[in-house]
């Protein structure tokens, strides 16, 4: 059996590098290593995946999501609601503009940005909702837009963790992560479904105007060169990270595909087991069918009923499986953002993922021995 990998990067790179390696060698041929060719055919082609107007490349996803509230013209003071279950990027970037972070509980069933809690924070300070995709699925936009219109908020959507999955409104229609909102996020992170050799990362919008701005913020706020018409930083995504994206992306979907397929055997195996609770599809399809497109499975995590996490942590690692606990503090209990504002009843929810959360092997190189050997040994533990 091959070592198992959190995410084996080795073994998908081999099979694709008669295709990555003349892409990377073309820029080096052309040494247009900044705002290159590449960069360009590289946003084109994903606005076309996407369905979207405009895509703006950038350095990296926590980049993409300040430079989107930039782009929005938040002011300090102004407060964003977003989850409190993700990854601290999302609410790092609120903190560094000095807007007001309000975080809110989630869902038990698909880990995402609870309705009703949205609705309990909004204030007249209330400025933006920060929705995270985790794990791979999206979070309930539908009800999300309509809170938005209602209290004339912007969305920017975290998309960093479900790149490719559809999200599928009540009449059917399906659209792409990410291009719901006023605007969205991505990371391109070497782990991520879609992911460079480096870091990486791209801003979303169907607006015209804030696409403009948006592509000024990225480049020292310079339109024309050594015009500086609005405060800038400096992200722009390389040439050789967008030489990679560009080979990767026509593989985009049967990569979240083979995810798919790993998270359905792993349902499979687990289907009978009271104590583990296997991840919920909440839109589209609600289960992992031939036609799939509503989840990715950036992470695969399970929820741990009755027994010990951390006690199969250790099992997992003394068998040689890596696994991985997203996340175990709640931003409102991390002290870079604990806030007296903060009700520990009002999370009750997450309080109870993150001490029972736990993340198996997932990418695109699982193969079935690798799977048996991964739930064999979970069940075992479970068993006694």
């Amino acid at each position: 059996m091959k070592k198992i990998q959190m995410v084996d990067l080795k073994g998908q790179y081999n099979k694709i590098k008669n295709i990555v390696t003349p892409s990377i060698e073309e820029v080096f041929e052309n040494t247009s290593f900044i705002n290159g060719p590449k960069v360009h055919e590289f946003q084109k082609n994903l606005e076309s995946y996407l369905g979207v107007k405009h895509v703006i490349p950038c350095a990296n996803g926590t980049d993409a999501l300040q430079i989107a509230m930039m782009g929005l013209g938040l002011k300090p003071g102004d407060e964003v609601i977003t989850a409190d279950f993700t990854f601290a990027a999302t609410v790092e970037v609120i903190a560094l503009l000095q807007l007001t972070p309000v975080l809110v509980d989630v869902n038990e069933d698909d880990f995402n940005i609870n309705i009703e809690a949205i609705k309990k924070a909004i204030t007249p300070k209330t400025k933006a909702i920060v929705p995270v995709h985790l794990f791979g699925q999206c979070a309930n936009m539908e009800a999300i837009m309509e809170i938005a219109k209602e209290h004339n908020l912007f969305v920017i959507e975290d998309n960093a963790q479900a790149i490719g999955a559809n999200y599928t409104y009540k009449n059917g229609e399906k659209i792409k992560a990410g291009t719901i909102g006023h605007v969205g996020a991505t990371s391109f992170f070497p782990s991520k479904n879609l992911g460079c050799y480096g870091d990486g990362g791209a801003i979303f919008t169907n607006d015209d105007e804030l696409a403009n701005t948006i592509r000024g913020i990225v480049n020292h706020g310079m339109y024309e060169r050594y015009h500086h018409d609005v405060v800038g930083v400096n992200s722009r995504l390389d040439s050789i990270q967008a030489a990679v994206l560009d080979a990767k992306l026509p593989h985009l979907n049967s990569y979240n595909k083979a995810r798919q397929q790993a998270a359905k055997k792993y349902n499979k195996a687990f289907e009978d087991i009271t104590s583990i609770i296997t991840p919920k599809i909440t839109n589209g399809c609600l289960d992992i069918c031939d036609t799939c497109d509503c989840h990715v499975f950036h992470q695969y995590t399970l929820q741990l009923k009755n027994a010990d996490r951390d006690a199969l942590v250790a099992h997992l690692n003394k068998n040689n499986i890596p696994c991985g606990v997203y996340y175990p503090i709640p931003l409102h209990k991390q002290k870079a953002y604990a806030d007296d504002r903060y009700n520990d009843s009002d999370f009750k929810v997450t309080n109870q993922l993150v001490k029972n959360v736990i993340s198996l092997p997932m990418h695109t190189e699982l193969d079935d021995e690798q799977i048996d050997y991964i739930t064999s040994t979970i069940k075992q533990f479970i068993n006694g």
